[in-house]
């Protein structure tokens, strides 16, 4: 399956909350979408590694995913490493995206940054014919994507450019919530977190009006380039 777009991430969630609004507009305009999470989050106070895969199963039904996967990763403690880099060569060789997405170039949680140059640097190796993998028994074929976006998490970085999902604004929520071990619950009786509150979900939505605000419109996900992007007129640019 070829995708048009392919998104990693560090943690089940990390997409919902990050960009999971630009994921759906894709969506509804044609376009293949999978995400593809390196960890299981089994280390999150709240939940457990089965109930967040059905949670990410239940997500990704809201958002009209074609393809969710977990690359079964230590949370917490995977490194930059030779093997880690060749599991994520497989996943962008298997899809063939033209676009990857990967988590914020730094964060709070060490996970993200370290997760968001293990993308980088895999999409470069993919485009290596001496570069060797197989999935599924089948020799796979070389190939990079054309561009990297990196999505912005807890931190503000500021963003290369922003997408207006006013539209999918709900959805977003509604995909978020699918993790209800992990956010705001009031009959919860687990340990709360820096993400488990209301007022978290209440930031979310500020940093969406936040970068909106910029481009007059309502929300927007915001994203940092890896290399110069160009336009075709400066009236593509709002």
């Amino acid at each position: 399956m070829k995708l048009d777009i392919l998104a990693f991430s560090a943690h089940p969630d990390d997409i919902e909350l990050s960009c999971s609004g630009t994921l759906m507009k894709h969506i509804k305009e044609g376009k293949t979408v999978g995400i593809i999470d390196l960890t299981e989050g089994e280390l999150g106070s709240r939940g457990s590694a089965e109930l967040r895969y059905q949670e990410a199963a239940d997500s990704a039904r809201i958002m009209g995913l074609s393809a969710r996967h977990n690359l079964q990763m230590a949370d917490g403690y995977f490194e930059i490493s030779e093997g880690n880099k060749l599991k994520i060569v497989e996943q962008i060789r298997r899809f063939r995206p033209e676009i990857v997405l990967a988590n914020a170039i730094e964060d709070r949680h060490p996970d993200h940054g370290r997760a968001s140059k293990l993308v980088s640097e895999a999409c470069f190796l993919s485009g290596l014919r001496k570069v060797e993998t197989s999935f599924e028994g089948v020799i796979q074929e070389a190939y990079r994507p054309k561009v990297v976006y990196h999505y912005i998490q807890d931190r503000y970085i500021k963003p290369d450019f922003v997408v207006d999902m006013t539209e999918f604004y709900d959805r977003k929520m509604e995909a978020i919530k699918a993790f209800k071990s992990q956010f705001y619950d009031p009959n919860s009786i687990e340990p709360a977190t820096p993400i488990s509150g209301e007022d978290f979900l209440h930031a979310i939505e500020g940093r969406m009006s936040e970068f909106g605000r910029a481009i007059g419109v309502r929300f927007a996900e915001g994203f940092t380039v890896e290399r110069i992007p160009g336009v075709a007129s400066f009236f593509d640019l709002k």
